[in-house]
């Protein structure tokens, strides 16, 4: 398995994932995918040969000094969950957020459990509840952030 840059080829599968991965929600379409690669997001897949088995996106913007970050998705087949590769698409976005020394901000289902440890136990604590935030299910969601790591190098 390994991780690697998202590529506009990919963007078909990740939507088809959404579908798998987010039933109860709108999924994201192919070309959702492909205009947040054209805007410069920051995606990550994660392949098993060519296999595109999860994807991860980031945002990063403002001013040097003062940048914040912002995980758009992780997602993960079903078929390969609870095999780290989650973990590992969530620490190149960190790693990316990391290189800006940028706060990273997310949403996360209030009953998605799994993926709450996984963001606590990466530093994220949550700070605000957005009710009915997923739509069309009404799902409420936990804004959770995680401060920005200074590097060694500005200091």
């Amino acid at each position: 398995m390994r991780v690697a840059p998202l590529r506009h080829a990919d963007a078909a599968r990740c939507a088809e994932l959404e579908k798998i991965v987010f039933p109860n929600e709108d999924p994201w379409s192919e070309s959702a995918f492909i205009s947040e690669l054209d805007w410069g997001h920051f995606y990550v897949g994660a392949y098993v040969d060519d296999l595109l088995v999860g994807y991860a996106g980031l945002s990063v913007a403002g001013a040097p000094g003062d940048m914040e970050a912002s995980v758009h998705n992780i997602a993960v087949d079903p078929a390969w969950q609870r095999q780290g590769i989650g973990r590992m698409l969530l620490h190149a976005l960190l790693a990316r957020a990391d290189q800006e020394n940028a706060a990273v901000f997310l949403e996360v289902r209030t009953d998605n459990t799994s993926a709450i440890a996984l963001y606590e136990a990466h530093g994220f604590t949550t700070v605000g509840l957005r009710r009915r935030y997923y739509q069309p299910s009404g799902a409420d969601a936990y804004t959770m952030v995680r401060p920005e790591r200074v590097s060694l190098e500005t200091t």
